[in-house]
This record gives structure tokens, C-alpha cells and sequence, in this order.
């Protein structure tokens, strides 16, 4: 492509002319040039060592044979915008991201890309527009924080905020709550939990666009450097063979990722991303499937917030290739996918045995027989809505009692933090929804709160928002269609009865269908003064169930 349409002939003596002025030689001219998009930020932790792994791929472009140059793309640190304003602008930076990157990318005619995300909505975001542009490719990430400790005890960004929710219950003192504060995230790296990051970390790998150990090789470990070294050879290879994103994330691909996503019990935001990025890959993935997946893979991990092992723990047991290992020995892995190695699952996941049974549990001793995602369905979601199964306590899986109705996460917040939310309680967080927020915002401040106060084993909270991958408990978002819209949660009462059976993979207002009928009949959602980008996003996204894709 390079060659072809700027490098090439006297037409293009411009074009070479600004390679000059870049410094360019004309050896370095003569080679692929390879685009590496680089995430680095000063403002979230898991991107701030980035650069380290944006020279190592440079390295490794270079001592392949290639011509790296740089170029950035933007990242959110969801902890750091969690609970205000700032929650808004996380999602729709995923499509922010695939657009500039879509756009550098064809604007200057790179022969292949070296894909450095590490964040939430930033590895969906690369995996968008690598689809999209479909160049040879392969992603490497900065990798995840170590776990912090306190009191001997491992912990995790969950950790943290729950035990927010402890101090504001007189469960804790100040000075623990400042222990954990200071001791909680210890390292560069994202979140070190199954959160979203490294959720999606791990599924690029499973999807084939990653090389092993993109999703668990601490951020720390110069293990990762060698691996972004290795990511820069690799795309070279790619380069040579053309072999492009399309011929990697195809359908069965994105069985594989969903799969592995059920076993690893990873975020439920991979349900806003799979079905995101199959949809840039031309390829329907659909809440209905998530399920059919779920009822015949065994859920085999339960790292935070689901339990107490983390990322580094991952690692060491054999990472997401044994996880992958452990599920092809009863054939639910494809093994014939195409990956960034130019070799296929089957061969990469070869020989690559379980460690430690207690992190990742073997094929016949799994911790449920079913997936750790169910999508819910009833006249509540009838679109469908998401809860993480892994993460909740067995006496919620079957969970009826009375709704507490707010509008926003502000107003459910303060009524926790006041004591207002009692056992067996419902909370309804509505207007939260792609459209409605706008953006979709995560309720991890709400969802902590309510486990540190201990009241996990009695309340439910339920959404047309969505979570951030470190919240536990029986929690159902993207309720779809969402209150903006005229969902059936625009409607809901105080005191209305809700019941939620995630065994039976459904979720019910209790209201008779004539006194639901004449509320819909005279329901007019509200709605909200926007402008900018918000506005612009509000008007263009679908609902959580499609993944929240813009039209």
C-alpha cells in the first residue's frame, strides 16, 4: 500500500519529499512502514509505561527489517472518572479511538499497524478500527498491576472502593481506609482484577490478535518487553505473508473469544465489545448467543472481583492458552482459527498445561458447569440485560423484592450512603443508558457501596447503565431498551416487586400486564439538554444490547 500510493514513481516525489523532512532515509522509505499506535498518557496508571513498550516494538519492527513511526491514540482511566460527570466521556471514547485511528491510518498509507492499548475502552477501540482498516496488525498491551496487599491480603481497585462503602458502614476506621488507599494499587499496569482492561486483554488473545501473554504479563515484568519486541517481529511476518485482522477475527474467532470470555468469567462490558467489534468484522454477535455459549462452557476462574486471585496469578498457572488448553481437551475451542503468529489456535495452545488448579480449575472440576455471563430476558429487558453469574453469591441467584426507583447514579448513591437501601431492597438506576446518560456510565460506586456495607447477600441493583468489570454482586445492567428510549424500566414504581432469576436467565416487573400497559400507553422519558459531543453520541448510539454502536 505504501509503495503503491505515496513512495512509488515521480507523482509521488511529494510525498517522499515529507518523508525527508521527517528524517527518513531512503533505505528507511524503501521498507514497510509499519504504524505503531502508541496509548501512552501521564493520567492512567495502565498507560503510563507504554512508552517503554513503544520503544521495544520499534525495536522490533526495526530489527525485522521495518520502519516504525509512532503515532498516539487517547485513553480513559475509568477509576479515575468513576461516579461524575467524567463516566460520560469513557464509552464513547471506544469509537473516538477507532475513528482516529481508521483515520491515521489510511491517511498515510502504513503496510501494517503494532496496536498498544491497555484500557477499558481502548482495547475495543484499536480492535474496531483494525478491523476496519485491515492491514496486518497485532496488538500488545502494557499489561497489569501487580496486586496490592494489606494486612497480608491481596487486593484489587475493588477492594478500594468497597472499602469505601465499609468506612461510610462504621466498619473501618480512617486509617484503614487510608492504608488501603496507599497500598491498594501498587503499580503501573491496568487494574489488576478480571476487570474490563484486562478482560479484553485477555480475549485479544483468544480472538488470535495477540501474541500469549498480551492479556496476563504483568506491567512490571520485563517479560513484557520482550513480548513487545517479539509483537514488532511479528507484524513483520504478517506483512510478509498478508495476513490481515479479517482472516483472524472471523466468526469462529469470536466463538473462540466469547468461549474463553465465559470461562474466564471476564467483564460484562465484553458484551458491549464483542458484539462491537464483530459488527466492524462483519459479523452478527447477538445476546442470544452469549447464552447458548454460556449453558455449555464451564466457568473455570474466578479472579477478582469473583475471588481472590489476580492477573499475576493467571500468569503464573499458564495464562489464557492453558485456560484455552483446559477447554479444547472437551472441544470447545475451534482450533483451526488463524492467528497474528501466522500458525493457528490449535498449535499455539499446544503443550500449554495448567499450573495451579487452584487459579484456573480443570475441565472436570470447574467452579459452575455454565458460563460466568448471563444475559437476562423478560418484560423488564425483553432486549436483554447482563449480569456477571461468577461474581454473585449463590443465595442472590434467584432474588424477588421491592424496587427503590432513581434517575441517576447521584440520587441512588447518596440514599445508600444515608442508609436508606435495607435488605432485600431492588435499586433501579435509570437515564443511565447509552442514549439517556448519555454514555453509559459504570455504577461501581453504587454496587461497592452496597457489598461494603454487607449487604450483598440481600440487594440487588439493576441498570440501563452498566458496570466496571470490578463489581460483584447480584447486579443487572444494560437493560435494554433503556428508559430514554421507552424501555419498560422507565416505568418502573417505588415499591413495584421486581424478580430476577439468573439460573433461569430471566428478570420480571411484577405489575399486572393492564396497570403496565396504560403506564407505557402515557410514558414520556425524559430528557436532557446536551451539546458537544454527548449530543452528537446520544443521537447516533444503539442500545447496550447491540453493544451500543453508533448508527
Amino acid at each position: 500500500m505504501l509503495k503503491e500510493n505515496i513512495v512509488n514513481g515521480v507523482q509521488n516525489a511529494p510525498h517522499r519529499s515529507l518523508f525527508h523532512a521527517l528524517g527518513l532515509t531512503e533505505e528507511e522509505q524503501s521498507r514497510p512502514l509499519i504504524g505503531i499506535v502508541s496509548s501512552y498518557n501521564e493520567i492512567v496508571p495502565g498507560h503510563m509505561n507504554i512508552d517503554k513498550i513503544v520503544n521495544a516494538v520499534k525495536l522490533g519492527v526495526a530489527m525485522a527489517g521495518g520502519t516504525p513511526i509512532v503515532f498516539p491514540a487517547i485513553a480513559v482511566c475509568d477509576g479515575i472518572a468513576m461516579g461524575h460527570t467524567g463516566m460520560k466521556y469513557s464509552l464513547v471514547t471506544r469509537d473516538l479511538i477507532a475513528d482516529s485511528t481508521e483515520a491515521m491510518a489510511m491517511a498515510h498509507g502504513f503496510d501494517g499497524l503494532v496496536m498498544v492499548p491497555n484500557c477499558d475502552k481502548n482495547v475495543p477501540g484499536l480492535l474496531m478500527a483494525a478491523a476496519r482498516v485491515n492491514i496486518p496488525t497485532v496488538f500488545v498491551s502494557g499489561g497489569p498491576m501487580l496486586a496490592g496487599k494489606v494486612e497480608g491480603q491481596k487486593t484489587s481497585l475493588s477492594s478500594m472502593f468497597e472499602a469505601v462503602g465499609a468506612y461510610s458502614a462504621g466498619k473501618i476506621s480512617e486509617e484503614k481506609l487510608k492504608e488501603y488507599e496507599c497500598k491498594t494499587c501498587p503499580t503501573c499496569g491496568s487494574c489488576s482484577g478480571m476487570y474490563t482492561a484486562n478482560s479484553m486483554n485477555c480475549l485479544t488473545e483468544a480472538l488470535g490478535m495477540g501474541l500469549r501473554g498480551n492479556g496476563t504479563i504483568p506491567a512490571v515484568y520485563s517479560a513484557r518487553i520482550e513480548l513487545a519486541k517479539h509483537a514488532g517481529m511479528a507484524v513483520m511476518d504478517m506483512v510478509k505473508k498478508n495476513i490481515r485482522p479479517r482472516d483472524i477475527m472471523t466468526q469462529t474467532a469470536l466463538m473462540n473469544a466469547l468461549t474463553v470470555d465465559m470461562a474466564l468469567g471476564c467483564s460484562t462490558n465484553s458484551m458491549l465489545h464483542l458484539p462491537a467489534i464483530a459488527h466492524e468484522c462483519g459479523v452478527e454477535l447477538n445476546l442470544d448467543i452469549a447464552n447458548e455459549i454460556s449453558a455449555k462452557t464451564p466457568n473455570l476462574c474466578h479472579l477478582a472481583p469473583a475471588g481472590r486471585t489476580y492477573m499475576e496469578d493467571l500468569e503464573e498457572a499458564g495464562g489464557v492458552y492453558a485456560v484455552m488448553n483446559e477447554l479444547s481437551k472437551k472441544g470447545l475451542i475451534n482450533r483451526d482459527c488463524m492467528t497474528v503468529t501466522g500458525k493457528t489456535i490449535g498449535e499455539n495452545i499446544s503443550g500449554c498445561d495448567n499450573l495451579n488448579p487452584e487459579v484456573i480449575r480443570s475441565i472436570d472440576n470447574p467452579y459452575s458447569e455454565t458460563g460466568g455471563i448471563a444475559v437476562l430476558k423478560g418484560n423488564l429487558a425483553p432486549e436483554g440485560s447482563v449480569v456477571k453469574r461468577s461474581a454473585v453469591l449463590p443465595e442472590m441467584l434467584v432474588h424477588e423484592g421491592p424496587a427503590r426507583v432513581f434517575d441517576c447514579e447521584e440520587d441512588a448513591q447518596a440514599a445508600i450512603n444515608a442508609g436508606k437501601i435495607v435488605a432485600g431492597d431492588v435499586v433501579v438506576i435509570r437515564y443511565e443508558g447509552p442514549k439517556g446518560g448519555p454514555g453509559m456510565r459504570e455504577m461501581l460506586n453504587p454496587t461497592s457501596a452496597i457489598m461494603g456495607m454487607g449487604l450483598g447477600n440481600s440487594v440487588a441493583l439493576i441498570t440501563d447503565g452498566r458496570f466496571s468489570g470490578a463489581t460483584r454482586g447480584a447486579c443487572v445492567g444494560h437493560i435494554t431498551p433503556e428508559a430514554a428510549s421507552g424501555g419498560v424500566i422507565g416505568v418502573v414504581e417505588e415499591g413495584d416487586i421486581i424478580s430476577i432469576n439468573i439460573p433461569e436467565n430471566t428478570i420480571q416487573l411484577k405489575v399486572e400486564e393492564s396497570v403496565l400497559a396504560e403506564r407505557m400507553k402515557n410514558f414520556v422519558p425524559k430528557q436532557k439538554e446536551l451539546s458537544g459531543y454527548l449530543k452528537r453520541y446520544a443521537a447516533l448510539v444503539s442500545g447496550g444490547a447491540s453493544g451500543a454502536i453508533l448508527n
